[in-house]
């Protein structure tokens, strides 16, 4: 995976102060504390990319504005180890979110789904926490176990195994045992987060 990574939270930061709202008016329709906001927005704390739908809704932009993606091109193409990181291992103050997240649709413009190659890491100190979203989600494991839970039920992926679901359906994904995991994500996020 790249090294370099976007400033996820610089982003955010600024694409709220563009759109005109408060740090206040944003937490409350992302259903989070303002601090939690500030927080992801100083990077002291990553988002999870449900959060990131979330904000893109409430913005009113596609989820690839977030990450200051053009989307200017009838195509993409992500060579190996030359995709960009849109988060990375260790926030500002050194603790892991638990995730890092590459996008793999970069520049495709009117795009209706979102590619993520996800690595989960191994996180005793936080537990994945539930979030819901408009939109759909397939997820595909290609290396380790990922730890699953869509309402009330929990499930382990293994490398070869795949979910399909309604994002509104409350989730989380997280890493299970001790090794890394590597995921492909796709979100569909629906007409209304398209850039045209």
């Amino acid at each position: 995976m790249v090294q370099n990574s976007n400033k996820i939270g610089g982003r955010i930061k600024s694409v709220r102060i563009d759109k005109a709202m408060s740090i206040e008016e944003v937490s409350g329709k992302l259903g989070i504390s303002f601090e939690r906001l500030q927080k992801m927005e100083t990077e002291v704390e990553y988002p999870p990319l449900g959060f990131i739908v979330q904000l893109a809704e409430i913005f009113e932009i596609s989820v690839g504005e977030i990450f200051g993606d053009s989307a200017d091109s009838p195509f993409c193409i992500v060579r190996r180890d030359a995709g960009t990181a849109v988060s990375r291992f260790a926030t500002a103050d050194g603790s892991s979110p638990g995730y890092s997240y590459e996008g793999l649709g970069q520049k495709k413009e009117n795009r209706q789904m979102e590619p993520f190659l996800v690595t989960l890491v191994p996180d005793e100190t936080h537990s994945a926490e539930l979030n819901e979203h408009i939109g759909e989600e397939f997820l595909f494991v290609l290396r380790g176990q990922v730890k699953i839970t869509l309402l009330n039920h929990t499930d382990v992926l293994h490398p070869g195994d795949s979910i399909y679901y309604d994002s509104t359906l409350a989730h989380a994904v997280s890493c299970e045992g001790d090794e890394p995991a590597t995921i492909l994500a796709v979100i569909y996020a629906k007409d209304e987060m398209i850039i045209f």
